[in-house]
């Protein structure tokens, strides 16, 4: 029997919205700090208080669009979430100086499926943190696209990537209830990762929430 993939609805806006993820079945939280583009913005002070008040072992993942080691580590000083989620490619200092400074915090590195060299750099990666997270976009545009597109990618490229690493992975871009279960068929994902498809006039919508999940227990 297929293993269902854990659930991680990103895009989360507030206390209530945490809850009702929770209560449907979600076994992690994005929150979203500052970025260049996409959904879901909020403030640092309300990351805080949300992931303040989400119980264990519900998972809070930053998202930050920092990429610079040091920048990242004070990004989370000011939140105190469970993971971190690194949306761009770390360009100056490590990853082995975050997990120094904070060793109890997971780190996801989120990697935009474009194109072959894709898988290449996922392998790389793999080897510095905790899981990786295939989502669409394009951090080479003038403006980047760091995810939150609600754009499906190459699931080929995703299952390629999925079978040469061997730490979990997180699979996002435009997951819905629809496709669902394609997406675990082709990719066997160990999470699923969603905002938009989940939200109606940007807020949280239980019925959709419920219909996603039904969708995916009946994956199994």
């Amino acid at each position: 029997m297929r293993q269902i993939p854990r659930v991680k609805i990103c895009c989360i806006s507030s206390v209530a919205e945490a809850r009702l993820a929770v209560a449907y079945g979600a076994s992690a939280l994005g929150l979203v700090g500052k970025m260049p583009s996409g959904p879901g913005v909020i403030t640092d002070d309300l990351i805080a208080e949300i992931a303040q008040q989400v119980p264990p072992p519900i998972s809070t993942f930053l998202l930050t669009s920092e990429t610079s080691a040091a920048s990242i580590i004070e990004h989370h000083q000011k939140v105190n979430t469970t993971t971190i989620q690194i949306v761009d490619a770390l360009a100056e200092g490590t990853y082995r100086q975050i997990r120094a400074q904070l060793p109890a915090v997971k780190l996801v590195q989120v990697i935009h499926v474009i194109d072959e060299r894709t898988v290449e750099e996922a392998i790389e990666v793999a080897q510095h943190v905790d899981a990786l997270l295939l989502d669409s976009g394009n951090p080479n545009l003038q403006v980047k696209e760091l995810g939150g597109t609600g754009r499906v990618h190459n699931w080929a490229l995703s299952r390629k990537i999925r079978e040469s690493i061997s730490i979990p992975l997180f699979l996002a871009g435009g997951i819905r209830a629809e496709n669902v279960r394609e997406a675990i068929e082709t990719v066997e994902p160990f999470g699923l990762d969603l905002c938009s498809s989940v939200r109606s006039n940007g807020q949280l919508d239980e019925q959709k929430l419920s219909t996603f999940f039904e969708a995916v227990f009946a994956s199994k």
